[in-house]
């Protein structure tokens, strides 16, 4: 009977037994007063009619008043004492047989009545939480007033700040004066805050909203308790005006399938829920409708989930441009380039990703991915421009991190032929470079991965020479970091022994004599003649890792150079979509120069 309590305490209208009592009454008394008006008239005695007319009142009160309550203004508590256990079905009985009652009566307040109750009837049960989007079922969670179990329009519910949860809801209930005031805390807790520091609680209505510039108070704490509470409904994307904010769940959500994608193409973005398939399917309506070139901004911090969503937009791109279906004979290259574009993914994973303290995946470079279309809307060529490649983890990890993919994809999943050309006979913990680290990923297959890698190098059109070259830098950087050296009584540096540097030489095709002497012993030009320097044991060691930095980035450099010569198309292009997918913060426990500039 909870949904009555607004419609009878309002004091506005009177329970429908009451309004028929009162009815009856009047027509009573009515009645005996023209019953004492004839008896006055016929016996000429007006005692006589004056008390026929006292005793018309006083039977009126014993017949019908009697039987009903108290005019209290507060019939719900006489609805109450009638059906105290009640079960559902028989107040729902008694409700309807109440408004059959009322259903004559044409008084405004009887049908406010019939409203109130009939709404009260056709409310539908509550809902059965459905199926999770992903794996894993979502929970229902109560808002803030259901949790404290009290009106928001009986308080005045504020966000108070906090260390730890960073801000807990609760509400006044007392004025110190001076913006001095005594909150109660939905931990249970009375604390005295000063007004000033704390912000307004948004009304029940703005729980979970879909686009947070729509909120009432928009302040920092009204913004992350919105992104927490959609977070536990496994909702991971929330509007922000122009903005889409995305959560990382940091496990896989089933809301990126070809019935996402037919579910989000060309539709309004008020018509679906938020999501990172309506921000792709809106640039590619504006670049059709507009002719003008469009970019997506994906930025964060490290772990937020940049890569993860780049990738879903280049999906959601090659999806909705492979309908476009060409009406001459080059729907064939067509569906090659998508694939091409798609299999660029995990070649740029391998040797561009790496696991980091807040991600097993994390993309370790900037990246502007533009996709090219022609003026049917379908794809006519793609580019990939980098910048910021984190180079100095190729030497140096911390321990709860590792090296780039590429290293343990590479030592775990060639084959025993090609780690046997390069001399690779140990495996991640066997070389410098990636000895102080983590070796593996938590439900991560390198060998798998390398197996995905390879396929990705054929589709995206890598010759077998190509390939080989790539993997003989890598071992040729595992060598380099074995290689050690010693000091002299002179403080010089020479090698400790030869095994590593003659694996090095022999990988790169080059004499260990050349190697030692320009690593050892290099030789500098002062004015006109050169001059033969010995170097320390750091300088040698300074200059093994900018060795081993510069031929990894050089390497990458020339990977993501092949990529767009596959991609790219001389003729067609119209427009494009852009991609920028920023390189996120990261702070290690030896920060170098490097490291600023990327932060």
């Amino acid at each position: 009977m909870e949904f009555l309590k607004p419609v009878f305490e309002s004091g506005r209208i009177d329970f429908a037994g009451q309004r028929l009592a009162s009815n009856v009454s009047s027509a009573l008394v009515a009645g005996s007063a023209v019953v004492a008006l004839l008896t006055g008239l016929a016996t000429q005695q007006l005692s006589l009619c004056f008390y026929t007319y006292v005793c018309g009142i006083l039977l009126t009160y014993a017949v019908v008043l009697l039987p009903w309550p108290p005019y209290n203004r507060n019939p719900v508590v006489w609805l109450s004492r009638k059906v105290p256990a009640a079960s559902s079905d028989s107040v729902s009985q008694s409700l309807k047989t109440l408004v059959e009652d009322v259903s004559d009566d044409s008084d405004g307040g009887s049908s406010d009545i019939r409203r109130a109750i009939q709404q009260g009837l056709d409310r539908p049960e509550s809902p059965v939480p459905t199926a999770s989007l992903s794996s894993r079922t979502a929970p229902v969670v109560p808002d803030l007033f259901e949790q404290a179990n009290v009106n928001f329009t009986d308080k005045k519910w504020v966000w108070v700040p906090h260390e730890k949860e960073g801000y807990i809801a609760g509400y006044v209930v007392k004025d110190d004066g001076a913006d001095s005031v005594v909150v109660h805390l939905m931990t249970g807790r009375d604390i005295s805050v000063n007004i000033n520091d704390t912000d307004k609680v948004n009304p029940p209505k703005f729980e979970k909203a879909d686009d947070m510039a729509d909120l009432g108070y928009l302040n920092e704490a009204s913004v992350v308790h919105n992104l927490k509470q959609r977070y536990a409904s496994n909702m991971i994307y929330t509007y922000s005006g122009l903005f889409l904010v995305a959560v990382n769940p940091y496990y896989n959500l089933q809301i990126y399938g070809q019935d996402y994608v037919a579910a989000y193409r060309n539709k309004k973005r008020s018509e679906v829920s938020p999501h990172i398939f309506a921000i792709a399917d809106a640039a590619f309506h504006d670049m059709l409708h507009s002719k003008e070139n469009q970019s997506i901004l994906i930025t964060g911090e490290s772990g937020a989930g940049k890569t993860e969503n780049t990738k879903k937009v280049i999906q959601y791109l090659t999806a909705i441009a492979g309908d476009h279906k060409p009406a001459s004979g080059a729907a064939v290259s067509g569906s090659s380039l998508e694939q091409q574009v798609l299999s660029a993914n995990p070649i740029l994973e391998s040797f561009g990703n790496a696991q980091t303290i807040r991600n097993n995946n994390s993309s370790r470079f900037g990246k502007f991915i533009r996709i090219e279309f022609n003026f049917a809307g379908q794809i006519a060529g793609a580019n990939i421009e980098w910048y910021l490649l984190e180079k100095p983890r190729v030497t140096n990890q911390s321990k709860q991190e590792r090296n780039y993919h590429i290293f343990y994809q590479f030592m775990k999943g060639a084959e025993k032929s090609i780690k046997d050309k390069l001399l690779i006979d140990k495996g991640p913990e066997g070389y410098t470079f990636t000895q102080r680290c983590r070796q593996t990923i938590q439900g991560v297959d390198d060998r798998a991965e390398f197996e995905t890698l390879v396929r990705a190098m054929a589709t995206t059109g890598f010759r077998a020479e190509e390939q080989a070259d790539l993997f003989r830098i890598i071992a040729a950087i595992l060598h380099l970091g074995n290689v050690q050296f010693q000091a002299t009584r002179n403080d010089e540096a020479v090698l400790r022994e030869q095994v590593a540097a003659e694996k090095l030489c022999h990988v790169l095709g080059i004499q260990l004599s050349d190697f030692t002497r320009a690593l050892l012993r290099p030789s500098i030009k002062a004015g006109k003649d050169w001059v033969t320097q010995s170097r320390t044991l750091q300088q040698v060691t300074f200059s093994v890792e900018a060795l081993a930095r510069s031929m990894y980035e050089r390497m990458f450099g020339a990977l993501v150079s092949r990529i767009n010569s596959a991609m790219s198309r001389p003729d067609g292009k119209s427009t494009f979509i852009g991609v920028l997918d920023i390189a996120g913060f990261e702070i290690l426990e030896t920060n170098s120069f490097e490291q600023l500039c990327i932060n």
